[in-house]
This record gives C-alpha cells, sequence and structure tokens, in this order.
C-alpha cells in the first residue's frame, strides 16, 4: 500500500517554516512520508543573507535541511510521522515542484505564501498562484506568521459541483484527526428560492457521503460580491482553515484569479486548502 507523501518547499523563509510546522503535524495524522523540498535560488540566498551579507551557499543549504529533518523526526516520528528526509533540485522553483511532486507521485504539497519575496499581483505570491495554478495535487497554503494549532472549524465552499461528493471526504477526513466542526458553505449575491432548493439538493446529496456529526450546512447571501461574502462569514464563523475545490469556471477559480481576491486580507491570514484530485 502505497505512503501519504506530502511535499514540502523550503527557502528558509519564516513562512516555508510554518509550513514545516503544518507538514508535519498533518503528516503525524496522515502517517506521511515527509520530503523537504529545495531549490537553489540566488535572489532568494542574497535576500536571506541582507545587503551586506554573504549569500549562502549550497553547502548551507544542505545543512540547514539536515538540521530541519532532524528536528522534525526528533518531534514527529513518535507522534506517527513515517519519516522526514529531504531532497535538492536546481532549476525553476515552480517547474521543479511541479517535477518532483510527480516524480514521487505526492499526495499533498504544503508551501508558504509569501517566501522571501514580496507580494505581487496574486494575493497569495507568484511561486505559490503559480503552482496552484499548474498541479494537478492538493494544495496546502501557509501565510507568514500562522503558527500551527488544532483546527477548531473547518469551512468547505462549495459552489454545488458533482466533484464535492469526493472532495467532502477529505475534509472530513482532516477533521476526524483534529475533532474539527466542518461548515459546508455556499455564498450567493442575493437570496433566491432557486439558491435555497439548490442547497436543500445539495444536503441530500452530500450527506450519504459524509457520516460526520460535527457538519452544518450553511446558505449565507451577502449584495456585494460573493467572495467578500464569504471572507465576512470565515471571520465571525472563526473559521481556521477554509478548503475549496478548485475546478475550471468554478465560483473559486474566478475568486482565485480576479482582482477581488487582493482585496481579501483573509487569504494571506489564514491557510487555504485547494482541493484539485477527486
Amino acid at each position: 500500500m502505497k505512503s501519504f507523501t506530502i511535499v514540502c518547499p523550503t527557502d528558509f523563509s519564516e513562512c516555508s517554516l510554518n509550513a514545516i510546522e503544518y507538514a508535519a503535524k498533518l503528516g503525524e495524522k496522515y502517517q506521511a512520508k515527509l520530503i523537504l523540498f529545495h531549490v537553489p535560488n540566488r535572489e532568494d540566498y542574497q535576500k536571506l543573507a541582507g545587503k551586506n551579507g554573504d549569500a549562502p551557499t549550497i553547502a548551507f543549504a544542505r545543512a540547514k535541511l539536515m538540521q530541519l529533518v532532524d528536528t522534525v523526526n526528533e518531534e514527529s516520528i513518535s507522534a506517527g510521522l513515517a519519516s522526514c528526509s529531504f531532497e535538492i533540485r536546481e532549476g525553476d522553483t515552480v517547474e521543479s515542484i511541479l517535477h518532483f511532486s510527480n516524480e514521487v507521485n505526492a499526495d499533498l504539497i504544503i508551501m508558504g505564501t509569501e517566501g522571501v519575496n514580496e507580494f505581487k499581483k496574486n494575493y497569495v505570491g507568484t511561486r505559490t498562484s503559480n503552482l496552484v495554478e499548474k498541479t494537478n495535487r492538493d494544495v496546502f497554503v501557509i501565510p507568514r506568521k500562522v503558527f500551527f494549532k488544532n483546527p477548531r472549524k473547518l469551512v468547505y465552499a462549495t459552489d454545488y459541483l458533482e466533484e464535492d461528493k469526493l472532495a467532502i471526504q477529505k475534509v472530513t477526513q482532516i477533521a476526524t484527526f483534529f475533532d474539527s466542526e466542518i461548515d459546508v458553505l455556499h455564498v450567493g449575491s442575493r437570496q433566491k428560492s432557486i439558491d435555497k432548493a439548490l442547497h436543500q439538493s445539495m444536503i441530500n446529496e452530500i450527506s450519504p457521503f459524509l457520516r460526520y456529526e460535527k457538519t452544518n450546512f450553511v446558505l449565507k447571501s451577502y449584495r456585494d460580491d460573493p467572495g467578500l461574502g464569504l471572507e465576512s462569514y470565515l471571520i465571525t464563523a472563526k473559521g481556521d482553515i477554509l478548503f475549496t475545490l478548485s475546478k475550471k469556471k468554478s465560483w473559486f477559480e474566478k475568486l482565485f484569479t480576479n482582482n477581488l481576491s487582493k482585496k481579501m486580507s483573509y487569504f494571506i491570514n489564514k491557510p487555504l486548502f485547494v482541493i484539485k484530485n477527486v
């Protein structure tokens, strides 16, 4: 039986180290193989060094990775993690992550949002957003300054897709790990009777696939864009992780790429789990 495999890219920045923490804790639950993945990048090294410092070398990176692996193994092997190792590959960062994740048949990529780069055009940083767009593997995005805690509430944003039935099972598995609540949420721009009918139909269809008591089905309506409504709900409901199913032409796909996402501070302050593989 194939082991659950997590690939966690790191550039040694604060947010990538936070991603390693999430990867180790989730890896404990999945009894997973965790692989820390590093792509040498001179620009990143120089930013780590600062204006007057000497840029780290690949030898430094290897030593740092060995140190991280030792720390993860010491803390997480006894808690259920199967193994932790590292890999260094040269090349374009995103393409190298994509290729390596395919090579090891990764089940999940866990990645920090900001790295040592400043935010540019996309709300999660150019590398991470490009990775989410190109990969067919699930991606768990961890923002800078977000430290691991057991999630109390998971929010799954639905646009009434047939694939929700499979995607929600992944959410349920993680909820079971941490005894979390699940809010299955749809946000519309206005409350219509057809929205209520679709919502009830979704409940009837998804419920048999859940079998998890701590699940709530929520229909919310906002006059403004649904994305702002989603952000508002996540804040008021105190959601710890947002889950979305990313499919072409879906509601989330539009939200993920349009200008509205730039206004949504939530997505650079809370973890985002993008389900790509169902």
